[in-house]
This record gives C-alpha cells, structure tokens and sequence, in this order.
C-alpha cells in the first residue's frame, strides 16, 4: 500500500498525493482487505469475525472500542506473550499515547512496517510546502525536536514516545538525502537524553548556521514558545559560545553538540506559521494542503493509505460522541429510545458535520476510538478535509498533557481535603490554561467561604502552596513528567475568588444564552469575557513550589 517515490521529485510527490485523494474510496477499501486478510486469524479478530473477513462482516460484528476494552490485550503483549493476539505481523514496540489510561500514558502497538509509513508520510509533506514555498532547497531548516524517556516492558519491547520511537530507529537516522529537508541539528543534539542540552546545543548549531536557516519549527507550538524563552535567558552565553569557538562547561553530554497563535505571531514578526500535518500515537493521518493559510483555519485532508477511518457522528453541542452505535450487528437505542446514527466511512462525511475519528490500522488496533473531534471543512477532490476542533472529554492541555474533567475533580478533591478541617469550604472552582506565560501552566479559580458564614478570613500561603501541590501530584504521569522532567508546563496556580463570583459568572452565562435550568459551572474556562469576571474578582494568588514527583512508568505484571 505504500507508493515509492523520489522525495527530492516534489512534481513526482503531488502527482501522488492526487493521485490518493482522487482514488479515496478505492484505496479505504483496500487498506481494509489488507488489514482484515493480514489479520484474520489473530486471536481478537478470530473472537468475532469467524473466518469472514467481509466488510459488512467487519462493520456488523466488530465492536467500535475504547483503550480500556483493549488494555488487557496490549498488557498481555507487553508482558511477554504473542503478537498475534491482536497482530499477525511482529509488534516491535508500544509507544505510548499524551492520553492516560488509570494515570499511565497508553500503550499503542507499531511494527517494523509501520516506521515505512511514517517515512513516506513525512516525504509526502515536502511536495506540498515546496508547491507553496520556492528555493527551499536552498538553505536549512532549524528543526527543534526532542526525544523523550523510554522504558523496556518484561518483554523486551521498548515503550516510548511515537517521536523518540522515529528519532531513534534507521529510517531517521540513516534517511536519504533530501534537498528539501537538511536540518541544523546534527542528530546526536537531537538524541541527547538531557532535555536542557539538547536544547541548548540545537540552538547553538541554528545560531552559527543562522545565514543558511530559511524555516524554524517544532514538533509542538509549545516546545517553539520555549525555544524562544530559553534563547532569550541564554543569548550572551551563546554568542560567547559561537565567538570562541568552544561549548559551555555545563555541556557533558558525549552526543551533545489553537492557544499559542497570539504569542507565536508577537515573535514571528508576520512570518507565515505553518501546520503541516496531523498525527496521532495510532498512525499518522493527514497533511495541509494549504499550509500558508491562517492558523485558524487549517484542514487536515486523511491520505487513504494510513489506516482505515471511520467517523462516529457527535451531537450538537460537539461534546459528546454517540456511544456504542452498533455492536455485534445490534443497533443499540439511546436514552429516548430512538435509533442512533451508524459510523460513517471517510467518503461519506457530510459538510459542516461533526464526528469523532476511528481508525483500524495496520498495527493491531480495529475499530479504535481516537478520542479526536473533527469538523469537515471541504473536499480535496474525493478526500475529505477535516478541522481538530478538540480532544474528547479533555479540559486542560498545555503540552502533550490531556487532563480530563474527571481527573480534575479528583485532584480538587484530595486538595480541599486540606482546607476542610480548618472550616473552609470551597463552593465552587473552574480551570483554564493559562499559555501567556511560557511555559504555560493550569490555573483554578476557587470560591471558598467558612462554616456558616459567607466571609473569608486571611489564607495561610503555606496551606495554599500546598493545596496547589497536591494537586499537581494528584494529575496523571504525562503532566507530571512534563512539570518535572520535560519543565514543558509551569507551577500550578490556585487563584481565590470573592464570595458571589461564580453567581457572577453564571448570570454572563445566561446572558450568552444558556438556560438558567440547565446551566452547570464550565469546569474549563475559554471566553476571555468571563476570564476578566474571573480574574476581577481574584483577592488571593498561590502557586506550587516543588515539582511533583514523577518516574517513567512500569508495565503490571
């Protein structure tokens, strides 16, 4: 299924990329055959599919899953036993997801293949920009990318990062040569397991070749905002670097040589900011076509040959996806008893609609809930385009961090936990991710008031700084590992708010038009009109001050 081509032929490359979005639907089905046909015998696709590997057989018996469903499948791999329990082809790694499952990341399989398909995924990207973008041949690109900590499961396999599982396997370091694509970091500074270094050195090599740079980028719009801080606390020092000819002391290292547009287009100056593509620890998925775009608005059209996608259509209020829409050929009703929407495949979205992304892949995941909501924006040719509009059941995100309101209120609830002996009562708390800061960090907003009465006498800030690290403690291992290893997430912030202040914010509320019998406090706060209700009503400001403990995670035996 995967095309080879020259990635220095650019023309080569959108002929291609034509050629996918015409054939859209043609190659979906494909993609299924293969992955049904390669992996009918498997032990979890033999559970339902009785030797038919049929499509509509597929569609009728094959459960639409949750990571839960299929956590016992992936652990029993991880702990030794076969990959063909759900993979006929050998999983050579897990890689673990921004998303968590019981506080831990999840555990996605991959395979030798599928590192093919990021290659030619990320080859593919280069006709489009140089479509839109001439002479980039000409010059280097200063790439900040990163690896991050990986551990090795009881069998053998390593679990890491989809990113530090590319950085670190042939297909990158031993890449061919591609005009389109020369990069300033040489890639010992991005294998160096010391975040700081890593940074600095990459730095250092973009600044000494700085007349040869054409395009500056990241992974993530964080990890660029934090390139331009640190840059900024370490510019004389390393200038001093480039002036001498030497590297710092402090350099041990044996291989070391929506929400952020604002800010990112402050310190771009009006340079175009570009998203080329949309992945996932699942598969990659889809590229921009139209990369100098406004940030807003860009659209991700899905290459048919990743992975087979499926949509699950999400109601009105695009909060909720529709929940077991058809399992083992039975159609299940909803609460009124009315009949739900089915899946839908790619070629069959509709305009304007929303859905949450499945995906069956090449990997040993089928029917597999994503957790992404999306918006068709258009068609290319027989391709749809799709807009992120944001993570499921996610409130808070700074960086790969993914808090859900669940989490959240378990954390608020260990937290107030401290307060309640001494008679305060916290009434009522929302949340926001505060990226004017760099690195951007989680603020709450707390309504506390005594035992029967509505004042609030002084707040001990030794209590408070606590209350703020329990929570942070109380927040999965990917926020932890990002406060305290990655430093890619600033301390928590509780602000205290005036009694009558989320009174305040509901009647803003109703006044947007929700419905005072229905309204519930957003336990995430996006409007900067009730932000400014919020902030003016703050009498007391408190922040964490330690990091919370965190260890690379460990696979249950």
């Amino acid at each position: 299924m995967l095309p080879v081509f020259d990635p220095n032929d650019y023309e080569a490359g959108l002929k291609l990329l034509e050629d996918l979005t015409n054939n859209a639907c043609q190659i979906q089905q494909k993609v299924l055959e293969e992955i049904l046909t390669t992996n009918l015998h498997t032990e979890y696709l033999k559970s339902f599919l009785d030797g038919d590997s049929g499509k509509e057989n597929f569609k009728n018996k094959v459960p639409v899953v949750n990571y839960e469903d299929i956590k016992p499948c992936i652990e029993r791999i991880a702990n030794g036993e076969p990959s063909s329990i759900i993979s006929a082809k050998p999983i050579t790694e897990l890689l673990t997801s921004s998303g968590t499952s019981g506080g831990q990341p999840k555990l996605m399989p991959s395979t030798a293949e599928e590192l093919e398909r990021k290659t030619f995924f990320y080859n593919i990207l280069v006709p489009v920009m140089n479509k839109y973008v001439d002479g980039l041949d000409q010059g280097k690109a200063m790439y900040l990318l990163f690896i991050k900590p990986e551990i090795s499961t009881p069998s053998g396999l390593m679990a890491r990062p989809v990113l530090t599982s590319y950085y670190k396997s042939n297909n990158f370091r031993n890449r061919a040569f591609n005009r389109y694509n020369v990069y300033t970091s040489p890639d010992e500074t991005i294998l160096c397991s010391d975040s700081k270094q890593s940074m600095y050195c990459q730095l250092l090599c973009g600044l000494a070749q700085r007349e040869e740079v054409l395009r500056v980028g990241a992974v993530f719009a964080s990890a660029l905002l934090r390139a331009i801080k640190f840059l900024e606390e370490y510019l004389k020092e390393l200038c001093s670097n480039i002036r001498t000819g030497s590297v710092s002391d402090w350099i041990t290292d044996p291989g070391s040589m929506a929400q952020y547009i604002p800010t990112l287009e402050f310190y771009s100056g009006g340079l175009p900011l570009v998203s080329t593509m949309y992945g996932s620890s699942e598969c990659y998925l889809g590229i921009n076509f139209k990369p100098l775009c406004n940030p807003s608005d860009v659209s991700y059209t899905l290459l048919p040959n990743m992975a087979y996608f499926e949509f699950l259509p999400v109601d009105n209020n695009h909060e909720e996806a529709v929940h077991n829409v058809q399992c083992n050929g039975v159609r299940v009703p909803d609460q009124n008893g009315k009949e739900k929407a089915e899946v839908v495949d790619l070629v069959d979205v509709k305009l304007g609609h929303y859905y949450e992304l499945i995906v069956t892949t090449f990997t040993g995941l089928y029917r597999y809930r994503v957790g992404d909501i999306l918006m068709v924006t258009g068609f290319c040719n027989n391709a749809p385009q799709f807009r992120f509009v944001h993570r499921r059941n996610v409130v808070l995100s700074i960086d790969t961090d993914k808090t859900n309101e669940e989490d959240l209120l378990k954390a608020v609830t260990r937290a107030k936990a401290l307060l309640e002996p001494l008679g305060f009562l916290l009434t009522e708390y929302t949340s926001f991710a505060d990226t004017d800061s760099i690195p951007g960090h989680y603020v709450l907003f707390w309504e506390l008031k005594m035992r029967g009465t509505n004042d609030l006498p002084e707040l001990d800030p030794i209590i408070m700084e606590r209350c703020c690290s329990v929570v942070e403690e109380s927040l999965d291992s990917v926020y932890r590992r990002c406060r305290k290893k990655d430093k890619s997430i600033g301390p928590l912030e509780i602000r205290v708010v005036t009694h009558g202040t989320f009174d305040a914010l509901m009647d803003f509320c109703v006044s947007q038009g929700s419905s005072v019998n229905q309204y519930k406090t957003p336990r995430c706060i996006k409007s900067e009109e009730a932000l400014e209700i919020l902030d003016s009503r703050v009498v007391g400001r408190f922040s964490s001050n330690k990091t919370p403990f965190w260890e690379p995670f460990r696979i249950e035996t």
